[in-house]
């Protein structure tokens, strides 16, 4: 397969997440957990990362991995999908505000623009009445959080940013993220009162299709392709994820959701372009 199509598989599969985390009756604290647990394996067989990989940094970025994956977890349960995943898209806002800072790359004045409407994009979650759903049953709640995983994302691809000019692969980063994600939520995730075969064959699904399966297929992909057309390609995601829980949960957001995640996706789109441009 060629490396478009590579990466359009993994921005499906990633989009999958939302709706198959509401599909799932755990707890968000339980899917976070027993999803991590199957990722984990299912890195040690398809991934097997290098040894010369494991350092201080991969076990740091692993770190915000791990947020990541929590805390998008988390808010699934409580918020629509569409508004989850349209707030953890606003991370190129944290990352142009903590680049500088972390990686020595400053942002332009041309960002400016950017950085306004994305923090538009995002107040725009926060204003009027929410509506709610059996799927999503407090979505202001949830928005904050959703807003957390914003961050905790930008860290993330900040530290991969990081980890790639020390030449390390991403088999570590998903590792130790995972190992990390399953040991903080445990205690949470116990104990497990009633859980159906459906449940579990969608901690299977979660753990080794749409985190290790998407990121090992994305990975793969990206190495051969612009950074423009990979970030244009994986904007698949965000818009194929409210798509799914409408049709498995009946799930509609709002209009102010769907307009702010349109200004927050539009922004990305006219950064990534006007750079690929200028660069």
């Amino acid at each position: 397969m060629g490396p478009r199509v590579l990466v359009l598989l993994a921005a499906v599969l990633l989009s999958t997440g939302g709706a198959a985390i509401k599909l799932c009756s755990l707890s968000g604290w339980q899917v976070a957990s027993f999803r991590s647990a199957v990722a984990v394996l299912a890195v040690l067989v398809l991934a097997r990362p290098a040894r010369r990989d494991f350092d201080r940094r991969v076990v740091l970025v692993g770190a915000a991995f791990a947020a990541t994956l929590i805390v998008f977890a988390v808010a699934n349960k409580l918020t629509t999908a569409a508004n989850a995943i349209f707030l953890q898209s606003a991370a190129p806002l944290y990352i142009l505000l903590l680049a500088p800072s972390l990686l020595g790359e400053h942002f332009q004045r041309r960002d400016l623009g950017v950085m306004i409407a994305m923090a538009g994009g995002m107040a725009l979650f926060f204003v009027g009445e929410q509506p709610s759903f059996a799927s999503a049953p407090e979505p202001v709640r949830g928005n904050l959080v959703a807003a957390l995983s914003g961050l905790t994302w930008a860290l993330t691809v900040l530290g991969l940013r990081w980890l790639s000019r020390a030449g390390s692969g991403p088999g570590a980063m998903l590792l130790f993220g995972n190992l990390i994600a399953f040991a903080v939520c445990l205690p949470l995730a116990l104990p497990v009162v009633a859980a159906s075969l459906m449940d579990w064959v969608l901690i299977v699904y979660l753990g080794v299709f749409q985190i290790v399966g998407a990121y090992l297929l994305l990975s793969a992909g990206l190495r051969h392709l612009t950074a423009l057309e990979g970030m244009l390609l994986l904007l698949l995601e965000p818009v194929l994820n409210p798509v799914w829980a409408a049709l498995v949960q009946g799930e509609v957001p709002g209009a102010l959701s769907l307009a702010g995640g349109a200004v927050i996706l539009g922004a990305t789109v006219w950064k990534t372009v006007a750079d690929a441009r200028l660069g």
